[in-house]
């Protein structure tokens, strides 16, 4: 099993952070299906140390299985020290993750995410403050590079490893490639041969098959699946039943239904039906993604504002 710090995992299976999707309505259905760990949306550390209360929101866990790992960005001491501090003293998770992988212009303007790929010491220096103020472990994201000409994953993680980390999670793209072609699994092979902490993979494991070909082919300790979940989340438990017995299920029909429904209850308990029913079109548009006449239900679900008219529709056309 996969260990962080004194934090030992059920299984080496993570959900990954997706700012607009890992809230905590999500993470409950996801955790249903028993990933090793979740991940929250990202925090701005900068926004902590002004107490911002949507920031703080983002941190809410109540009723969630653990482990927990909050995940935080940003690129100055002050504010990096506070959250760290704030996060572990009031026990909002068990384990604080360091965003160095984001490659959103917004976040990389401010020199934070995966800017951070371009200056190593400043790097390492932010894991130290990070470290230095937090009682629970500390791991840290990154990607393969900044882009082509600027491969550094190796590099960045033997200094991450040594400002103190339990784990590193590597995506197998450069900050400039986003999220198109193909991840480099080479690079986390790489890094996992270069350095001593667990090291945990990231970037197109879509299915258990998928996932097993990762294990074998770069030796990681874990597996950390973010966009592949959606309308998905079941996925978790058919790549563990696959890796520990070679075969896995399918979700039947009546169960993706009982999740939509049961991801529709909690988004309006957390956030209103108003707000609830806008931010669930998202999610209902991957659950559908495949059904018979997709297109026309999600069309339909986009222009519907009550609850009720949403879970009629669904309850229509799938049950």
């Amino acid at each position: 099993m996969l260990k962080i710090g004194d934090i030992e995992l059920n299984n080496n299976i993570i959900l990954g952070p997706m700012a607009g999707f890992t809230d905590r309505p999500y993470r409950i259905i996801c955790e249903e299906y028993e990933p090793g760990l979740v991940v929250t949306e990202m925090v701005s550390a900068k926004a902590l140390l002004y107490n911002d209360t949507k920031t703080k929101q983002l941190m809410n866990t109540e009723g969630e299985k653990h482990p927990i790992a909050v995940q935080i960005f940003g690129s100055d001491d002050e504010s990096m020290a506070y959250s760290a501090k704030y996060i572990s003293d009031n026990k909002l998770a068990d384990i604080i993750d360091i965003n160095m992988g984001c490659p959103a212009p917004k976040v990389v303007k401010n020199g934070d995410g995966s800017s951070l790929l371009l200056d190593i010491e400043k790097a390492k220096r932010i894991v130290e403050v990070v470290v230095n103020n937090s009682n629970i472990p500390v791991t840290v994201k990154i990607r393969k590079g900044w882009d082509k000409n600027n491969i550094v994953a190796t590099d960045i993680a033997k200094a991450i490893q040594d400002a103190g980390a339990k784990l590193i999670t590597v995506h197998g793209r450069t900050r400039n490639e986003y999220y198109t072609g193909n991840a480099d699994w080479n690079i986390i092979k790489e890094v996992k041969e270069n350095v001593e902490i667990p090291v945990v993979g990231n970037g197109d494991v879509k299915t258990p098959e998928d996932a097993k070909k990762m294990f074998e082919q770069t030796g990681c300790d874990g597996i950390m699946i973010s966009r592949a979940t959606l309308g998905n989340p079941w996925i978790f438990k058919q790549i563990n039943e696959y890796l520990n017995t070679g075969e896995y299920g399918d979700i039947t029909r009546d169960e993706k239904l009982r999740v939509m429904l049961k991801h529709i209850d909690l988004e309006i308990e957390e956030k209103g039906e108003e707000r609830g029913v806008k931010e669930l079109r998202k999610h209902l548009c991957f659950y559908i993604k495949g059904e018979r006449n997709a297109s026309e239900l999600r069309n339909t679900i986009n222009h519907l504002d009550s609850v009720t008219d949403v879970k009629n529709i669904l309850i229509q056309k799938l049950g």
